[in-house]
């Protein structure tokens, strides 16, 4: 029988905090694990600075943890060789110091325990979570040290004994608790390790088997790793997943300690980009999938690793945020992620051309944002455009960083050119000064789109989510001097020529050709709330442009916009628009003379009027067709419009 060296109750103020931990501490049972195995590591850490400073007569052993499973007693055990403890050392960390702060911590949290991210520290006394009862053997590897064996069975009394440890180290065994019993299963015990243990330096091993991955990439110096090892580092953290696009390695130890690795994922319909993915460790130990109050908002799609020690892990998730440290680490990082983008951008255009599509969003609502990183990144911002440079022309002079040599070259590359915008602006300040024509659907809007290309006239298309809703607005506020418009919205000067036939007034109803055929579509489509003009457009053969469009005034429009957005639905097509009758366009040109020879046939409407009627309708409804989508009875009546319009033409 082993000597008793004490008995006694732990001092504690609280009564019985053990129900406590073991059934409201944490929701997750499951980091009782994590934090033994830190207390390992830590230990097997001490021995190797103590023996760096000739403490230890012998040299240590390969530094290890072991786990080990006993279902006949229903225990688990964790072993390491570390610096173990001494009687007196395991009555001040064990029974004064482990206690004390689990007193402190419970009585200071409370039921709001859940809200934090991790308690390193005070690891110990969440064994008692899962376990009715708790053994430790220990001896210190002093000279001259006793063999320690402490054991609580869950209340306040304790036993220290002399225990039968021949070698230097500590073995934790847990009784696991009745409705415990899955820590006694071996694949979930490996789970636990590999989800938070998997990069603690130590080996872990269990039935002779390294179950840890144990090397950190983010530990690294950038210059020894290849990007293979990057690659292979991200689809080990996100398997089945597609490569990422570009990465960033986090390397800092002043004012705060900080390492990373943070990787640019390719963007799916299905991800949920408000959603971190980005994995907190502390020491290599993982604390948390969540970084929402570390990493700031708009780099939340972002993926990888950040691992800091002076990340406060005993703190409320909402003290996080207005930590002071917190805030200049998220600031560091907004840095980094901003000069890695830089550096593509001016060493690497293709690539970064090929990104952008994923990359544009990260950037886009970052500027939004973040002032900081705004103008890190507002030189950047790229855009694709419908401009195709003149291989035979002279280039135009255009003042950026890297030379509009380097753009052409990667055009070419891409088969499709992008510009910033103060390349725009620049390239084409004598045709139409401080005035930007966007388009944000090259699908609906490319009859418009192909009106102003075919004068010239350079489009850059802001078709994705956040152009739309936010960030349009925010580069009016940036370039208040600047005017933008969507390509649907009205026609430039440059795109309308005067049409002296239309001028011409007919003598016998004083109307000029244009009245005549506004009037004749005002009383064809019989909507009020249409406002129908008149212009001819500009083109080498008519045949080529539009024989109407319908355009949505851009303030209107917006306005339209916003409401919907804050109703949160659909915005629905406005009765109020503006129909544009090319007048210079064949089909309006016969539309014109079919209508003359109805009005001669005398009053009441004859075949012809029914049939100009009809042409009429078609026509708006073709250029409402390149606006929206028409719902079941618009498409209905759409269908039988066309039957007739081609019967009619048949019977002739």
């Amino acid at each position: 029988m082993s000597n008793v060296l004490e008995k006694g109750n732990i001092s504690i103020h609280t009564e019985n905090i053990f129900p406590i931990i073991k059934k409201s501490l944490y929701t997750d049972h499951e980091i009782f694990l994590r934090e033994l195995i830190s207390n390992s590591v830590d230990a097997i850490s001490k021995a190797k600075m103590a023996s760096l400073a000739g403490e230890f007569s012998t040299d240590l052993p390969e530094p290890e943890i072991t786990l080990a499973i006993d279902k006949e007693k229903k225990t688990l055990s964790i072993s390491d060789n570390g610096i173990g403890m001494t009687v007196e050392e395991v009555k001040k960390y064990i029974n004064q110091v482990a206690f004390s702060s689990a007193e402190d911590f419970i009585t200071k949290y409370g039921k709001d325990a859940n809200e934090l991210i991790g308690h390193f520290g005070l690891g110990f006394y969440s064994a008692f979570m899962i376990a009715k009862q708790v053994e430790i053997d220990t001896l210190s590897y002093r000279e001259g040290s006793t063999p320690v064996h402490w054991s609580c069975d869950g209340s306040p009394e304790f036993e220290l004994t002399e225990s039968s440890r021949t070698t230097p180290g500590t073995t934790i065994t847990l009784t696991v608790l009745d409705e415990e019993t899955e820590y006694l299963e071996e694949a979930r015990i490996k789970n636990l390790v590999k989800k938070y243990s998997d990069f603690v330096p130590v080996a872990i091993k269990m039935d002779g088997e390294t179950v840890n991955r144990q090397k950190a990439l983010w530990k690294e110096s950038p210059q020894n790793l290849t990007d293979e090892d990057y690659l292979e580092f991200y689809r080990y953290l996100y398997p089945f997943q597609e490569d990422p696009l570009l990465w960033v390695h986090l390397n800092t130890d002043y004012p705060f300690l900080l390492n990373g690795i943070l990787y640019f994922p390719k963007l799916r319909p299905d991800v949920d980009v408000t959603k971190g993915q980005i994995k907190l460790f502390c020491n290599q130990v993982f604390v948390s999938d969540h970084c929402e109050e570390v990493i700031p908002e708009f780099l939340m799609p972002l993926r990888g690793v950040i691992d800091s020690p002076d990340i406060p892990l005993n703190v409320s998730r909402s003290a996080l945020t207005n930590h002071r440290t917190v805030r200049r680490i998220a600031d560091f990082i907004t840095k980094k992620v901003g000069d890695r983008l830089k550096s593509l951008y001016t060493d690497n255009k293709s690539e970064y051309i090929s990104c952008w599509e994923d990359v544009g969003t990260f950037v886009k609502y970052g500027a939004l944002r973040d002032e900081k990183f705004k103008k890190q990144v507002e030189d950047l911002i790229i855009y694709r455009t419908t401009y195709q440079a003149d291989k035979n022309a002279d280039k135009p002079k255009v003042e950026i960083d890297s030379g509009d040599d380097a753009w052409a070259q990667v055009e070419e590359e891409n088969n499709q050119p992008f510009v910033t915008l103060k390349e725009y602006l620049e390239r084409n300040k004598e045709k139409h000064e401080n005035s930007v024509f966007y388009c944000t659907n090259p699908q609906t809007q490319s009859t418009y789109v192909d009106l102003y290309k075919n004068q010239g006239i350079e489009v850059l298309f802001m078709d994705s989510f956040i152009d739309t809703n936010y960030f349009i607005p925010f580069l009016e506020r940036e370039y208040n001097e600047v005017k933008f418009s969507r390509v649907d919205s009205e026609l430039d000067s440059s795109l309308v020529e005067e049409d002296k036939a239309s001028d011409i007034v007919n003598p016998n109803t004083n109307k000029t050709r244009s009245e005549e055929i506004k009037e004749i579509f005002e009383t064809a489509i019989n909507k009020p709330k249409v406002n129908i003009k008149t212009q001819s457009l500009k083109a080498e053969a008519q045949e080529e442009t539009p024989p109407a469009m319908v355009l949505l005034p851009e303030a209107m429009r917006r306005l339209q916009e916003m409401t919907a957005m804050m109703q949160q639905r659909e915005m629905k097509f406005p009765d109020e628009h503006m129909l544009v009758i090319n007048t210079s366009h064949p089909l309006i040109e016969n539309i014109y003379q079919l209508n003359k020879g109805a009005i001669i046939q005398g009053s009441g409407e004859s075949n012809t009027q029914e049939m100009v009627n009809m042409m009429c309708q078609h026509v708006y409804d073709l250029a409402l067709m390149a606006q929206r989508a028409f719902d079941a009875e618009g498409m209905t009546a759409f269908v039988e419009r066309s039957n007739n319009v081609l019967t009619k033409l048949t019977q002739r």
